[in-house]
């Protein structure tokens, strides 16, 4: 994945990121998650981050995506 196109927008868990997946989706976003830990497994290695995802978004809608994951992440924090 070219660093020059898209951009890590959130970092976490399963859970939170199948939020923010969903939200970005509903907006007509297309995120693209990379989980290293299932690749590792699946090469056979044992990976210290297992369950923990990256949501990359294209750089053109970068902007839209960052307001959709802030207002996601202030969520998430006002439930806990």
């Amino acid at each position: 994945m070219s660093t020059t196109e898209y951009t890590k927008v959130y970092y976490g868990n399963f859970i939170l990121v199948t939020r923010v997946k969903d939200e970005l989706e509903h907006a007509g976003i297309v995120p693209i998650i990379k989980d290293e830990g299932e690749s590792q497994r699946l090469a056979g290695y044992a990976s210290m981050n297992q369950g923990f995802q990256e949501v990359y978004v294209h750089n053109d809608e970068l902007d839209k995506a960052m307001v959709i994951v802030n207002r996601v992440k202030g969520d998430m924090e006002a439930a806990s």
